[in-house]
């Protein structure tokens, strides 16, 4: 036996979009034992598996474009306005469980495109996300995941930037006074969940004050990867792991005190059974 003290981060775990959408599935599969769900409803293989095993049906957009009749979950990531028009014409009950913080970044998007400002979007190529804001131009916002991706010189003078929700903050100022160095007015609007953007802040903290972590994240999780990576700075002895199964006994001395955490899509079940599995080394 290892002897290991194990805490778990009390601030990881679902943000409230996520939780707003798992409980709605949840409700809706007690009632009526199925539910068809448009993409893995949060980002974490384990969650998925689990809700599926309730009869949560995962679907593409394009098994969307054959179903007739049923309900259809919109995760918490939104969605573009084809999808709604689609649903509408296949007749589809759409339960809409998009993020309010997102929903309102949608809105704000679609004021700007109506304005014919020059939108660019700071954000990962093909996530849900970025898919449904980019929808509310008609896909002519420009979308970039890294400064370099931008050719200054032949930019507008005169841009409006938004953000992905789950961003880092200080990426997204730094991406504008770079923008502003080069001549270009940046009217900039700071659209990060503050949810996700503190989560920054009180992992370094968390992260500091054991001596091993291990990050609890599904792969396909944009926010896991930012968030291990503040933990891997704070704290080089940081591990990543999907489930207990890939915890390996190596990274551990006996007496040593282990932090969990995760990220936004990490359910608390999730890192309690890894949890559980330390104790027991």
């Amino acid at each position: 036996m290892l002897n290991l003290k194990v805490a778990i981060d009390s601030n990881s775990g679902f943000c409230f979009g996520v939780v707003y959408a798992i409980e709605m599935a949840e409700d809706i599969l007690e009632e009526q034992g199925y539910l068809y769900c448009l993409g893995d409803i949060v980002h974490n293989d384990e969650e998925v598996k689990r809700l599926e095993q309730k009869g949560l049906r995962i679907i593409t957009h394009r098994d969307l474009e054959s179903l007739r009749g049923e309900k259809v979950l919109i995760r918490a990531h939104g969605e573009p306005p084809s999808t709604y028009q689609l649903a509408l014409r296949n007749n589809l009950e759409l339960i809409d469980a998009s993020c309010p913080v997102v929903l309102k970044l949608q809105n704000r998007i679609k004021n700007s495109y109506d304005k014919g400002e020059n939108i660019f979007l700071y954000g990962k190529h093909g996530h849900a996300e970025v898919v449904g804001l980019l929808g509310q131009t008609n896909n002519n916002a420009v979308v970039f995941q890294d400064f370099n991706e931008l050719e200054t010189k032949t930019l507008p003078r005169n841009i409006t930037l938004y953000s992905q929700t789950t961003k880092s903050t200080g990426k997204f100022y730094e991406i504008k006074q770079k923008l502003e160095d080069e001549g270009i007015q940046v009217n900039a609007n700071d659209t990060i969940c503050r949810q996700v953007s503190n989560r920054d802040k009180e992992l370094r903290e968390f992260a500091g004050k054991h001596n091993k972590i291990i990050f609890v994240s599904g792969t396909k999780s944009s926010n896991g990867k930012v968030l291990y990576g503040v933990c891997k700075e704070r704290n080089p002895e940081s591990y990543f792991v999907s489930n207990p199964e890939e915890i390996d006994p190596s990274w551990l001395s006996e007496g040593d005190t282990v932090g969990i955490c995760g990220a936004t899509s990490t359910p608390m079940w999730l890192m309690k059974s890894v949890q559980e599995k330390l104790l027991e080394l």
